[in-house]
């Protein structure tokens, strides 16, 4: 099992981010992957003074691909299970994350916001200086790449939250989340597209949050999070299982 943790900073779990600028995500300095064995044996991948996380490992489980803010910069990188061979993949300005691989390994597909203009590079800079990120503002996008980084080529491009993609098994199909048609902040829902962009199309209508969907091996059912039955919608969210047509 590959996860993120905080663990070695202390047993406080890290401050909260400042909420004066808005909804923020942090990067907490203090996060390292790590890769727990069926046995329990713990070992440590990343040493590095900056966000390590978001990992998720090929279909052949030999290499891990994640988020990192190092060099500088905030974008995925890839490197092997035991933690050698570190490889930067993106290749441009920006902020990259969410990976996944296709299930036949030669493609990843992930969000990420690359600033447009100088206003948006200096907001960025300024950002990633304290460690946050503001996903409403940066207007994620899909895109997908090679796993070296080559290739790259953008999903979607309507300006809005886009996040949480995964692969159908097919590798022919992508699932993501967004608030595309969203009537009010903190709305997303599930949608579907090809993966050379065509085919786009709402998979959920419910007036609320749902996301990070994922299929499972055999292609037939979708699970993801929604708060939709929930006791309290602003904090509640649950596991949900649909049916795949």
């Amino acid at each position: 099992m590959v996860y993120s943790s905080t663990h070695l900073s202390g047993d406080a779990p890290p401050a909260r981010p400042d909420r004066a600028k808005g909804y923020v995500w942090p990067f907490f300095r203090e996060f390292e992957l790590f890769l727990r064995e069926k046995d329990g044996t713990l070992r440590r991948l990343t040493d590095n003074d900056g966000y390590d996380a978001e990992a998720t490992v090929s279909p052949d489980g030999k290499t891990i691909v994640f988020t990192s803010h190092r060099d500088g910069g905030m974008g995925l990188y890839t490197m092997d299970v035991d933690g050698g061979k570190l490889r930067s993949i993106t290749k441009r300005k920006g902020y990259a994350g969410g990976a996944f691989f296709s299930p036949d390994g030669n493609w990843l597909v992930y969000r990420a916001f690359y600033p447009k203009s100088k206003e948006d590079e200096a907001a960025l800079d300024q950002l990633l200086t304290e460690r946050l990120l503001q996903p409403l503002r940066c207007h994620f996008e899909i895109f997908v790449s090679r796993p070296d980084g080559s290739e790259e080529r953008a999903l979607t491009s309507n300006g809005k939250a886009n996040w949480a993609p995964s692969f159908h098994p097919d590798g022919k199909t992508i699932v993501f989340a967004s608030n595309m048609d969203a009537a009010a902040p903190g709305r997303f829902s599930l949608y579907a597209i090809g993966t050379d962009g065509s085919g786009l199309r709402r998979l959920t209508t419910h007036d609320g949050f749902d996301s990070f969907p994922h299929f499972s091996p055999d292609g037939t059912k979708l699970v993801f999070i929604s708060n939709r039955n929930a006791q309290d919608p602003r904090r509640d969210l649950n596991l949900f299982l649909a049916d795949w047509r």
